[in-house]
């Protein structure tokens, strides 16, 4: 597997794969790899001829009080994590390869982007747009995998690309989880001991709503209301939000009638952790 940090190489080597007439898939990170990201990799490695692996912390989808500067990085490990899964080739590079310094040009998005995270994070989606359609130009990707764990990302980058006409099939890949269920994060890093296991009450609150849409309860506010109360008896937990949205346009519902996406952000201490499920009947 090559290390790489330029525009240029990575379009070299794609180039020298197409002549050979071999596909490739993209797995878009920030880094900080996880099971979570060895899985997408893993199910991009079985799908494609050649993977590239993106590691790059993205600066634009960052709000001016975030976590930017804390956010966890290890080269190191990721790059042996990549080697590991088969990858062919990781693009580590730096902020000034992706943006110029008079950079002005953004992709934006209304509509899905304006409830949960997108809500909370006004510039998020916003950066993400813009960093993945970079992204898809560099590498031109046959195929590009994301994480359920991201479930509004997933949705907007599936608009984009359909907006947008990316010639890229988009990939969503199951949420993966600790033993004990948390869902996998980069940012459980963030948790000391007492937080770690205070933060169990997100995959507790999903097991939840799961049971009682399946017990056939359809008002979706009874179930997000169940949720919401069994996560603030935690003292650590501060919900910013708990949400049941039609899963391909991400507009709030009233019914569970499928597909239906109930995601949640909740801070336990100072981290913002993010889960969700979908009701699909």
């Amino acid at each position: 597997m090559k290390i790489v940090k330029t525009i240029s190489e990575v379009r070299a080597a794609v180039k020298a794969w197409r002549a050979e007439g071999l596909s490739v898939g993209l797995v878009p990170t920030m880094g900080f790899l996880h099971e979570g990201h060895k899985s997408l990799i893993d199910r991009a490695v079985k799908e494609n001829d050649r993977v590239v692996v993106s590691d790059f912390v993205n600066p634009t989808q960052f709000g001016p009080t975030e976590d930017l500067a804390s956010y966890p990085r290890d080269l190191q490990r990721d790059a042996a994590l990549c080697e590991n899964a088969g990858a062919a080739l990781l693009f580590n590079p730096d902020p000034s390869e992706m943006y110029a310094e008079d950079a002005c040009t953004f992709v934006d998005m209304s509509g899905l982007t304006g409830e949960l995270c997108g809500k909370s994070r006004p510039i998020h989606f916003r950066g993400v747009c813009t960093v993945v359609s970079k992204l898809f130009h560099i590498v031109a990707p046959d195929r590009a995998y994301f994480g359920q764990k991201d479930a509004q990302q997933l949705s907007v980058i599936r608009r984009m690309v359909r907006d947008l006409n990316f010639d890229i099939e988009i990939i969503g890949c199951p949420i993966v989880r600790e033993a004990d269920g948390l869902a996998k994060s980069s940012r459980n890093t963030y948790l000391n001991a007492e937080e770690r296991k205070a933060a169990l009450v997100l995959s507790q609150a999903v097991k939840l709503g799961q049971k009682l849409a399946a017990d056939g309860e359809a008002s979706a506010d009874a179930i997000t209301t169940a949720m919401k109360e069994l996560i603030e008896k935690e003292p650590l937990a501060r919900i910013d939000y708990v949400k049941a949205v039609d899963a391909v346009s991400v507009e709030p519902v009233s019914k569970m009638q499928p597909p239906v996406l109930v995601a949640m952000a909740v801070y336990i201490g100072k981290t913002r952790l993010i889960d969700n499920f979908i009701y699909e009947g």
